[in-house]
């Protein structure tokens, strides 16, 4: 009987969601471009373009964001009411360009996008950044009239195709898979690629066990000339999304800086997240949170490792557990608690794994190499040695080299954000 009353409960909840999707925004979605500027201590945003596209792969029952991940977060309120409709925790290449010291001298721009559900009638979007205590800090704010002609309708159309089908969009997570430095006559490959990346992919827990709630495609936009740029090599190439090698002078991160380019592509088929397969061998990638992600297509040992522990950034908002690899200062400050759920400062901990370590576990926990896969508080993480704790000794999102799983602590954090996306 309680698991009847339950469903019930559970269905009619569905049913509101469904309906409060319908009375605020249609199936299709609306992309909001502006520029993202400042240097290490300021930042600003400034509007460029509103663009109607196609189609909207997102959750219609999961609309508010109550997770908190990200530094930045958007805010759609109904303009008559004021009333928040939707919202989604994200971050940007341009933050974590702001922790690097070239920040501290110079100033720069970075091109950017938000997308949401199409709304009905007028709304007021905002975009809040984390400050230095912590707290959120609304830096943008625009009014959308969806009723506007100068809402961008015309696009690019480029050949979209299944890789995994599993069903809806609404009810399942979407990845659209982007080439970069495949040339014309590479299609065949790129489509191979996609293939195995899929397989990689469900290679490895939770992901395995939820193959049947993700669809995955891919979208052809050749190159006209192969690989991604190497500044270190002095090799440079065009490309249709501009990727790039040394980022913030790490010679293994390879991003690209127009992501306003990324979504021209990714438009073209139904996607909650861009994962972007690199025409090269050369080891490196990265990915943000709810932003985008990339790496290496053909790395002869690692190149299933490499997607998986980029797609736990960007998908599940998890951070690196290692230490050193990076020109950040400052990334962690250990006054403030991080929102990625794999770290803490312990400045908040008891919001963390606190509550699935076993009885008697010493925080920190000492690490001397007999731990195998004890869950505990380990010191050294977040690209510092001090300060910052990790939940494993070792993890995939840890040493690649060395582990070829998740902790119960990322584990969990991907599992809760599959849940969240197929609602």
């Amino acid at each position: 009987m309680k698991k009847i009353i339950l469903l019930v409960v559970i269905l009619f909840l569905t049913y509101q969601s469904d309906a409060q999707f319908s009375k605020f925004f249609e199936e299709k979605t609306l992309r909001l471009d502006y520029y993202h500027c400042g240097n290490a201590k300021t930042e600003q945003y400034f509007f460029d373009e509103l663009i109607q596209e196609q189609f909207w792969a997102g959750s219609l029952t999961y609309l508010i964001d109550s997770l908190g991940y990200g530094n930045q977060r958007m805010e759609v309120h109904a303009a008559d009411t004021g009333e928040l409709i939707y919202s989604r925790g994200f971050s940007t290449l341009f933050g974590e360009w702001q922790t690097t010291p070239e920040a501290k001298f110079t100033a720069c721009c970075y091109p950017e996008s938000l997308i949401l559900p199409f709304p009905k009638e007028k709304v007021v979007v905002s975009i809040q950044s984390l400050n230095r205590m912590g707290i959120f800090e609304k830096n943008f704010e625009y009014t959308v009239d969806p009723k506007s002609y100068f809402i961008k309708k015309e696009r690019e159309k480029l050949p979209v195709f299944d890789v995994i089908n599993s069903g809806i969009p609404a009810k399942t997570v979407d990845i659209v898979l982007l080439p970069e430095g495949y040339a014309k006559y590479q299609e065949k490959l790129f489509k191979d690629d996609c293939q195995k990346f899929a397989s990689e992919f469900f290679r490895y827990s939770p992901y395995s066990e939820n193959k049947n709630k993700f669809n995955i495609r891919g979208v052809w936009a050749p190159s006209k000339e192969e690989g991604p740029d190497v500044p270190g090599d002095n090799s440079w190439k065009k490309t249709r999304l501009n990727a790039s090698y040394y980022t913030f002078d790490s010679e293994r991160y390879l991003m690209i800086k127009d992501y306003q380019g990324i979504r021209d592509v990714a438009g073209n088929a139904p996607y909650d997240f861009i994962y972007i397969l690199a025409n090269t061998e050369k080891y490196g990638g990265g990915a943000v949170y709810n932003f985008y992600g990339i790496s290496a297509a053909h790395h002869v040992d690692e190149s299933g490792k490499i997607y998986i522990h980029e797609f736990g950034h960007l998908f599940a908002g998890l951070g690196d557990e290692y230490v050193g690899g990076v020109e950040y200062s400052e990334f962690y400050p250990t006054n403030l608690e991080p929102w990625e759920p794999n770290l803490t400062t312990l400045v908040g901990f008891d919001k963390k794994w606190k509550n699935m370590l076993p009885e008697g576990t010493v925080i920190p926990t000492p690490d001397k190499g007999k731990n195998g896969d004890k869950l505990g508080v380990y010191e050294g993480g977040g690209y510092v040695s001090k300060g910052v704790y990790r939940p494993w000794p070792n993890c995939l999102m840890n040493n690649l080299h060395q582990i070829d799983v998740f902790c119960p602590v990322c584990i969990k954090s991907i599992q809760e954000m599959i849940d969240l996306n197929c609602r």
